[in-house]
């Protein structure tokens, strides 16, 4: 390369612009340009986000730019609490509390499917394979889904909560739809059956959102009552022993939550402004960042769980860098505090919880490594991996 042309290569890498200071350990992305409150937000393809928004539009976002590629405005006449998109970003579904449902081309703007209800609608979801629209509803209480191949309205239970619905979930293999309520319960919905068959009952206050894990053994669920709850719906323990609770995170009602895609951490949001990412293994608070000027209304996981996207009633969406929080002292010392140990991963370098580990002496390579090359057998039993922090009362390596 001639100096010119290396000239020219640095003249057209543009600098990353971060809203944080230099040396934080988290630094943070804002997009702004919804002019009301910010209420679902999404990650499509590898650098896109989905959000919506009470000012009636729907904005697609290149995160790593911080640009709006695309605003969609009007799209109903009155607040739109959700939108959800395919993974691919092509087409998405909204909802409104003009008691409308429509589905998109995001590429052309089209309208694709429009159906019109007697009730104000709260919540929406595509399924994963993109046929299937879930959509709550606050005064019938009702649920509804939708086959958008069709148009056709394939299951409708009136009444189905006995207060508003506050969020829909399908789960993993899109043979169930999970719903929250008012009446501090959720439930799982059967599309096969037609029939609902578990419910869950004992937060103290509405429950707000919930998330499951891809292997559909973690079943989460966000209260009003400041805590969040786990249950184990894989083996029905929760029948014999109940859930297990997270609290203590937030000062405010919980408003959102959402797993990372292994499973280990669970992302909330609050209204008291703030975001909690949990340690589910150990059930404790890993990290806690602040930073929005309104309540917290979702959250989500990037799929490389470097990232956390979050939108709040402060207009704002925003990106948190979470890729080297192991190395926060805070974190650290949470992790000290219920014994813990922080391995240095022998592929990549980067600090990893024992959480995340089969077993201490066996791995010494971090889960996303391991993903990465699952061909390979990742254990050694004759490397002792190097402890970047020990456990509380021991002497550090």
């Amino acid at each position: 390369m001639t100096r010119q042309q290396e000239k020219q290569s640095k003249g057209d890498q543009k600098e990353e612009i971060w809203d944080s200071e230099d040396l934080a350990t988290v630094r943070i992305k804002v997009l702004q340009g919804h002019t009301d409150s910010a209420n679902s937000c999404q990650f499509i393809e590898h650098d896109k986000v989905l959000s919506s928004s009470s000012d009636c539009s729907v904005r697609i976002w290149n995160w790593k730019t911080r640009k709006c590629l695309k605003c969609y405005e009007n799209l109903h006449k009155a607040n739109i609490p959700q939108a959800s998109a395919t993974q691919d970003g092509k087409k998405f579904i909204t909802c409104g509390w003009d008691k409308q449902i429509k589905y998109w081309d995001s590429e052309t703007g089209q309208n694709l499917l429009e159906k019109t209800e007697n009730d104000f609608l709260t919540c929406c979801q595509l399924s994963h394979d993109g046929n299937l629209v879930a959509v709550g509803s606050d005064l019938s209480k009702s649920l509804r889904v939708y086959d958008l191949r069709s148009g056709d309205l394939i299951h409708f239970m009136k009444n189905y909560h006995g207060s508003g619905v506050t969020s829909v979930k399908f789960c993993p293999e899109d043979d169930k739809v999970i719903t929250t309520s008012m009446d501090k319960t959720a439930k799982f919905y059967d599309l096969i059956s037609g029939k609902s068959t578990i419910k869950l009952e004992g937060h103290t206050n509405v429950i707000s959102s919930c998330a499951i894990t891809g292997d559909e053994r973690k079943f989460a669920t966000a209260s009003w009552d400041k805590s969040i709850r786990l249950w184990d719906v894989a083996t029905g323990m929760y029948r014999s022993k109940g859930p297990s609770t997270m609290s203590g995170g937030h000062d405010g009602s919980i408003s959102c939550c959402q797993f990372s895609g292994d499973g280990l951490f669970l992302v909330t949001g609050s209204y008291d402004m703030s975001i909690v990412v949990w340690d589910v293994e150990n059930n404790v608070q890993k990290l806690k960042l602040q930073g929005h000027y309104g309540w917290i209304n979702d959250v989500a996981f990037s799929e490389d769980q470097n990232w956390l996207l979050s939108c709040s009633k402060d207009c704002t969406v925003r990106l948190w860098n979470i890729e080297e929080s192991d190395k926060i002292p805070i974190v650290l010392e949470n992790k000290k505090s219920v014994g813990i140990k922080v391995i240095k991963c022998s592929k990549c370098g980067k600090p990893f919880s024992m959480a995340q580990m089969e077993s201490f002496r066996d791995v010494t390579v971090c889960v996303f490594c391991r993903l990465s090359s699952p061909e390979k057998p990742w254990l050694s039993f004759t490397d002792t991996p190097e402890t970047t922090e020990s456990a509380a009362g021991s002497s550090p390596a």
